[in-house]
């Protein structure tokens, strides 16, 4: 098992114990990257209602913006699909500027 499979079963067992313990639980899958990317497709992290997350889908430069959109999600339980890239103006706000594109799904874990 290479160690991306191995963080990522860790990021959906953390999702399956939080949920288990009655957390609201949302997950971020990075589903397409475009050009130069922090994190390859399949990377995960993982957030709970209360602020505390686990993984990462970006090397930390959207993990604002991607935590904030779970917390929508946990609300809601419609699921999200999250862009950014060099020429959006919200990836220069949260520091993507690494000259690519990254797309997120974003997931209530029920």
């Amino acid at each position: 098992m290479s160690s991306h499979q191995a963080a990522q079963e860790d990021i959906l067992s953390t999702a399956a114990r939080w949920r288990d313990e009655g957390k609201q639980v949302a997950l971020a899958t990075v589903i397409a990257t475009w050009g130069s990317s922090p994190r390859p497709v399949g990377s995960q992290l993982v957030a709970d209602g209360d602020g505390h997350f686990e993984g990462s889908v970006s090397g930390g430069c959207i993990e604002g913006a991607v935590i904030e959109e779970a917390r929508k999600v946990m609300g809601s339980g419609a699921p999200s699909v999250l862009e950014f890239g060099v020429s959006n103006e919200q990836a220069w706000e949260v520091g993507l500027a690494c000259g690519g594109t990254v797309r997120v799904l974003v997931e209530r874990v029920e």
